[in-house]
């Protein structure tokens, strides 16, 4: 188990608890203890499996809890989560994925109902019996009605982090392997798709044909799909991920990676255009329709140019006009990780963040950031400790103290992650987030708001004069939440008008803006910040999601706030608000 399995049962089991009506310290415990795991560096099954180590030495982790992780790393479940699911029904976890309902709505549910599948819970909201139910209506049974359709949607999607992550791991597995060359993904996760349904991994080298073997008998394979004499399909993993794996050759190897990258939409779009130009295009190369002699394949570049095309980076690839411009040889020049100066949003221990100030700072140092701003939560969220307008001035006096002893080797900038209130007000008074360098307005409660009162919150958001972005702006969780809804091109509109950026928050639960939002956005005149919004040091890894978000959308290093210079970023701050 890797930390974040051991972080989601006992985040599952904190909600079984809570729909318990169990003692909500306990619940806490759990939900707390779920956080530390999931931002701890080290393994937590290494500490686990060494008879010199306790799992007590990571702070945050009590006796109890201990108890608790031992019994997840020596069987997949623990004692309270295997009691509650057999009070509950076998449904308890589908219908947690329901956006809507929550633990409590979810315990009425069976209380009153009866309900066991998400069939009957979505017969039920036809039948219109969630309105009879206490604190609940005929807007939560469309709502729920909504989410069940969008749950079946994504039911077999995988977060991009969990599919890359997955794809190191066997990659890593892999180059143990004598005579094997290259191992390379790809489809969805090449493209940098948010989701992926399946992993494609590619090998070559005159021993291609053992990685099949290697990934058929690795100990975290659940079922093998298929073997084949060049492709070997299982099930990966805990969560049962698809992976197929294909041995090629190298004189066939561009051909086969540019097929299956894909998109779909992508490749038949290049096939028409090769049967147009006299040719015919397979995973095995470009043909000659008159004499069936492969004229490209061992590399993508010399297949695409004998297309006429530039090579078309792997994100773009989804037939939205990027073949067009690749034969006019206009295609943009990407943003790329290099390009990155500093992280615009971040959390440290004076809120929810699992480090301190310095430690994040050092973290982004040894990236190779020039600067990074500091946005903690403001007081709104109370239970992340939230900074109110003393905590905020005091904040920024601090920075800049830092700053002028250059102690940390990095520029740090104050910032605040500030809560839009339900009226649009911001949740600090503008006199002290004048303090501050910079301010991004999230919304984080209230989601449920008619379209247009939404956008009337964003809207008077924007009216702050100190408001440097939108933070994660659709407040979407992917594979968990639905975007909100509100008059998009509207508040964009706004938005470039009043010089406010907007993010692409790079964490993959989130990644929001999406590439379609970024694009349609960058079309209106929108300038971004690409950001991580870590609570830990380690999730400043997670910036390499938001720019494959970023080219997927076909933005430029001169789109993004935090590719620019020191000097250059900092006049930016000043100079692009209207006055």
């Amino acid at each position: 188990m890797e930390n974040r399995d051991f972080a989601r049962i006992l985040y599952e089991t904190a909600d079984l608890m809570e729909i318990a009506g169990e003692d909500g310290f306990r619940i806490r415990s759990y939900r707390n203890g779920a956080g530390v795991i999931e931002g701890h560096t080290e393994r937590l099954a290494d500490i686990l499996s060494n008879p010199d180590r306790k799992v007590t030495e990571i702070a945050g982790i009590g006796k109890g809890l201990a108890f608790v992780l031992n019994e997840l790393h020596s069987r997949g479940s623990c004692e309270m989560r295997d009691q509650l699911l057999q009070k509950f029904p076998a449904c308890s976890l589908e219908f947690l994925k329901i956006q809507g309902l929550g633990p409590k709505g979810i315990a009425l549910l069976f209380e009153h109902l009866q309900l066991q599948s998400i069939d009957e819970l979505e017969q039920a909201c036809r039948d219109q019996k969630l309105r009879e139910l206490p604190r609940m209506g005929a807007k939560l049974e469309e709502k729920v009605l909504r989410s069940i359709e969008q749950y079946r949607k994504r039911t077999g999607r995988f977060l991009l982090s969990y599919a890359d992550h997955t794809a190191e791991e066997l990659m890593e597995h892999l180059a143990t392997l004598e005579g094997i060359d290259a191992i390379t993904p790809a489809g969805s996760l090449r493209r940098g798709r948010e989701t992926i349904g399946d992993l494609d991994l590619l090998v070559t080298g005159s021993n291609a044909v053992a990685a099949l073997e290697a990934v058929a008998t690795h100990p975290k394979v659940q079922e093998i799909l298929g073997r084949g004499e060049n492709k070997t399909s299982v099930k990966f993993g805990r969560e049962g991920l698809q992976v197929d794996v294909r041995a090629l050759d190298h004189d066939s190897f561009g051909a086969a990676m540019q097929y299956f990258t894909g998109s779909k939409e992508h490749n038949v779009a290049l096939r028409q255009r090769a049967i147009r130009m006299g040719y015919k295009l397979s995973e095995y190369g470009l043909f000659r329709i008159e004499d069936d002699v492969r004229v490209a394949g061992s590399t993508e570049e010399g297949l695409y140019e004998m297309l006429g095309l530039q090579w078309i980076p792997p994100e773009l690839r989804e037939n939205l006009g990027e073949i067009e411009l690749a034969e006019a040889r206009a295609l943009p020049r990407l943003v790329q990780m290099q390009d990155v100066r500093g992280d615009l949003h971040m959390h440290t221990t004076a809120t929810d963040g699992r480090a301190t100030l310095e430690e994040m700072a050092l973290a982004a140092k040894e990236r190779g950031y020039e600067y990074i701003a500091i946005t903690d939560h403001s007081k709104a969220l109370a239970m992340a400790f939230g900074l109110d307008e003393k905590r905020v001035v005091d904040f920024a006096a601090t920075v800049r103290r830092i700053n002028e002893t250059g102690e940390l080797g990095i520029r740090v900038l104050s910032g605040l992650e500030c809560d839009i209130m339900l009226d649009g007000t911001m949740d600090i008074e503008w006199d002290a987030l004048a303090e501050l360098d910079l301010v991004i307005g999230s919304v984080h409660n209230n989601m449920n708001l008619e379209p247009a009162a939404m956008t009337d919150r964003l809207l008077k958001a924007l009216e702050c004069p100190h408001l440097t972005a939108l933070g994660h702006p659709t407040g979407r969780l992917l594979l968990h939440r639905d975007e909100f809804a509100f008059d998009f091109d509207k508040v964009v509109t706004e938005a470039v008008r009043r010089g406010v950026r907007l993010e692409i928050n790079a964490s993959p639960e989130r990644l929001d803006l999406s590439a379609n939002h970024a694009r349609a956005a960058k079309a209106k005149g929108a300038k971004f910040i690409v950001s991580t919004d870590a609570h830990h040091p380690k999730h400043l890894a997670n910036m390499k999601y938001g720019i494959a978000t970023a080219r997927r959308a076909g933005l430029t290093a001169a789109d993004i706030l935090n590719t620019f210079a020191p000097e250059q970023f900092l006049s930016e701050l000043r100079t692009s608000k209207m006055p």
